[in-house]
């Protein structure tokens, strides 16, 4: 167990300094940036490449190079956080993101267009879960667990209510017009949000955890095998979502069902989060890890094996999502299990970082992949095997000496 003296956010001075609106603000925060600066493309996709001409690949590419942007800057906003707190970092962030809505709303040609999701990804990482994990993480401490669930119960809402809304508004409006008016509602929840309730003091770090020899964690064998772990298993969860739709299409599903079993899947995640603390509390972290992975895959397989009827198909898409679900709040709290909250911030960035990259390839390379594979049950298949090895790396990251018992993470042992 975790002596609380070592986390600043556990004591008593840390409960006091903790600023109450902050986990509303973020909850409101995490479903607008989500909703607007992530789902708004795909439901506006359409429009735009139809009012321009340009091709679905180029507008797609701009997209998933913000997320390539997002992944790489991370690294430097989570050092900011580590040392300054989230205030300053998602405010300018929000403003960012502001601002590259309205460039990509007012591009003139795909060059402009690309320069504002180029924007936006540095938006992207220093508003979206990452700065806010970090934050939740050193305000909450021992109790971040709980703090982390009902984040990402709300972030998990953003496609929820943003898709339809922006929907009805392109219903009636031209996509560049949606965007303005979606840009004038992140700059009114957003700035505000992130400038007023954030403002505690940043509690100091606690101290680093102790390790047997010099090696600096984040090139330590432990965080390279999970950090690969989390890629390769990133990687086959994302072409899972975006191949669902047509594998069921595939399995005679028509298009309305294989929508809501898309959206059935996001449903799961949901669930699966509210189920992660009692998780954490009854298994070990490498245990935990490796777990999830392998259930991830196992999912998958079902999928890619069972051939119908499409209600069992749309349970197992249900039941993907619970996976996903749990593996988000795993990815939260994947640092402070291991190594304590002292550098949370800068190790989940680059923990993050290569996951990001692979969650932005998954689309086209699972595309590529089904192809080569005669179709999507054998995409699905690849997946699931790419699942379980990555299952078996993670055992491997869980091979390290014991951290002090004064630094040990509360939510449970490190094997």
């Amino acid at each position: 167990m975790t002596d609380l003296r070592t986390d600043g956010a556990a004591t008593g001075a840390g409960d006091r300094s903790r600023p109450r609106a902050a986990l509303p603000a973020l909850c409101a925060t995490q479903i607008t940036s989500w909703g607007i600066v992530y789902y708004a493309f795909p439901v506006l996709l359409p429009h735009l490449t139809a009012d321009t001409g340009w091709s679905t690949s180029a507008a797609t590419a701009a997209f998933s190079a913000a997320l390539l942007v997002s992944a790489v800057a991370g690294i430097p906003v989570g050092r900011i956080l580590d040392r300054r707190g989230p205030r300053a970092v998602m405010t300018a962030g929000s403003l960012l993101a502001v601002a590259a809505v309205l460039t990509v709303a007012l591009a003139p040609d795909l060059y402009v267009f690309t320069l504002g999701w180029l924007m936006a990804g540095v938006g992207m990482a220093a508003t979206f879960y990452q700065p806010a994990f970090a934050a939740v993480t050193r305000w909450w401490g021992p109790d971040r667990v709980r703090a982390l669930t009902v984040v990402t119960l709300v972030g998990g809402l953003a496609s929820t209510v943003f898709a339809p809304l922006t929907a009805t508004l392109a219903d009636h409006l031209s996509w560049r017009a949606t965007y303005a008016v979606l840009a004038v509602i992140l700059a009114a929840v957003t700035v505000p949000a992130h400038a007023l309730a954030l403002r505690a003091p940043w509690p100091p770090a606690p101290p680093a955890a102790p390790t047997t020899d010099r090696t600096p964690i984040a090139r330590s064998r432990p965080f390279l095998l999970l950090a690969l772990a989390f890629t390769v298993s990133g990687f086959a969860m994302h072409a899972v979502v975006f191949g669902l739709v047509p594998l069921l299409s595939e399995r005679g599903a028509d298009p309305s069902t294989a929508a809501w079993a898309l959206g059935l899947g996001g449903a799961g995640q949901t669930l699966g989060r509210t189920l992660y603390a009692t998780l954490a509390r009854r298994t070990g972290v490498t245990t935990r890890t490796a777990t999830l992975i392998a259930a991830g895959g196992a999912t998958t397989a079902a999928l890619a094996l069972v051939p119908g009827p499409i209600p069992l198909l749309i349970l197992l898409a249900v039941l993907a999502g619970v996976v996903r679900g749990n593996l988000t709040l795993l990815h939260a709290t994947a640092v402070t299990d291991r190594w304590g909250t002292a550098h949370y911030g800068r190790l989940s960035a680059l923990l993050a970082a290569p996951a990001t990259v692979a969650a932005a390839l998954a689309p086209w390379a699972g595309a590529a992949l089904a192809g080569s594979t005669g179709g999507y049950d054998g995409l699905f298949l690849v997946l699931a095997l790419a699942s379980a090895v990555a299952a078996v790396v993670a055992t491997g990251a869980g091979l390290m000496p014991a951290a002090s018992p004064r630094t040990r993470d509360s939510s449970g042992p490190g094997r």
